[in-house]
């Protein structure tokens, strides 16, 4: 079965398509997957920036939320149409994760998470059926929603001889923790890219700006006040399972610290909220006793970022990404999450793990938007895949 899965994560920037041959073997427990092809389409600069003042914590007119919902679905639907034609095949199932920008928590509930992009749109221009609004049935049986990336990584990772963390890092930190005899954790440990896009976006002067090459970390020193009082934030300490987003991690968040400092050079912030990334991604892993932790998402392009985290897990727990161990490449990973979440939803099996999202139960993901025609859904199968294989 050929799958579309389509992703925009919080850093608003991109659209990554991934096309996936998925099959099970004759036994159902081993799950194949193919890369078809694999593309990072740029959003329309004033699609981006509509979304990233949706991502804002503010007030914003209800007109715009309708026009974004509305544009976002159509730029989705061209662009996995185009991938399509050049890639010279058809797909069974399109899933649309949609551009999260509300993921509301309290006292460590969710209870509403919401997506943009309307499936119709992608529905209408490709004649595939659309799965869509991934996250929300497991936040009504009581879960987070997130992260999704907890199954993926532990099919991946099925069968690990030591306890190995899955990272990935956009614009929030996420890892799962996989680990002989126990069961699987995933969760938050809190910005990844977040705040430093906002530092780069200041210094810069474009709003879409981030931290190419960490050149702008490198120029300045971490200051140890600003850093003590980034760590003091009380979501470092939950307990997973847990999720967070830039309803908490956002500019005005950071100014709040910043008003003790006034004369803090912006690259010295710069920085701190880098060092402020790799310290609590490493805290996260050590306090799960991992071993080696194999990394994903943008974050991984920043030599600075990732030098950071090296220093914090140490050398003995290796830092690889998933191009080098699992052969699955860094900036295709969401994506293929997302096919993966349609095969498994397709076939009637559920896509999230009741161990990483907290939920009272394993739920199916998603709801479908018909293509061309009624839909036909296959025989549901009668027992999840317990490994994935990429080949």
């Amino acid at each position: 079965m050929i799958v579309a899965g389509l992703m925009t994560g919080t850093s608003a920037d991109a659209l990554d398509v991934a096309l996936v041959d998925l099959e099970p073997d004759a036994t159902g427990a081993e799950l194949s997957m193919r890369l078809l092809d694999h593309r990072e389409v740029d959003l329309p600069p004033d699609l981006a920036l509509d979304l990233l003042r949706l991502l804002e914590p503010r007030d914003v007119p209800l007109s715009l939320v309708s026009d974004v919902d509305g544009r976002l679905g159509r730029f989705c639907g061209e662009a996995v149409a185009t991938v399509l034609a050049e890639a010279g095949t058809g797909c069974d199932l399109v899933v649309l994760h949609g551009q999260t920008v509300r993921h509301d928590v309290t006292d460590g509930v969710v209870t509403s998470t919401w997506q943009l992009g309307q499936p119709a749109w992608v529905a209408e221009r490709t004649g595939v059926p659309v799965l869509s609004d991934v996250r929300a049935r497991d936040v009504a049986a009581g879960g987070q929603g997130a992260p999704l990336a907890g199954l993926l990584d532990h099919l991946l990772l099925a069968g690990a001889a030591e306890p190995v963390a899955a990272l990935n890092l956009g614009g929030i930190a996420n890892v799962t923790v996989v680990a002989p005899g126990a069961d699987t954790l995933a969760f938050d440990t809190g910005p990844a890219n977040a705040l430093i896009d906002v530092v780069a976006r200041r210094i810069t002067g474009e709003p879409r700006g981030f931290d190419r090459d960490g050149l702008l970390a490198a120029r300045g020193t971490v200051h140890a006040g600003l850093l003590a009082d980034l760590l003091a934030e009380p979501y470092y300490g939950l307990p997973a399972p847990k999720s967070t987003g830039k309803e908490l991690f956002h500019g005005a968040y950071l100014d709040g610290f910043l008003a003790r400092y006034p004369d803090l050079d912006p690259h010295d912030v710069a920085a701190t909220v880098t060092e402020l990334t790799a310290r609590t991604v490493a805290d996260a892993c050590r306090a799960h006793g991992v071993r080696s932790v194999v990394a994903s998402g943008g974050g991984t392009r920043n030599p600075v970022l990732v030098a950071a985290l090296r220093r914090e897990l140490g050398a003995d727990v290796p830092l690889t990404t998933t191009d080098e161990t699992l052969g699955l490449p860094e900036g295709a990973k969401e994506a293929c999450l997302m096919a993966l979440v349609g095969w498994l939803a397709w076939h009637g099996l559920p896509g999230t793990l009741p161990s990483v999202t907290g939920a009272a139960h394993p739920t199916i993901a998603g709801r479908l938007t018909p293509g061309a025609g009624p839909l036909r859904l296959p025989a549901p199968l009668t027992t999840s895949p317990t490994a994935l294989r990429v080949r």
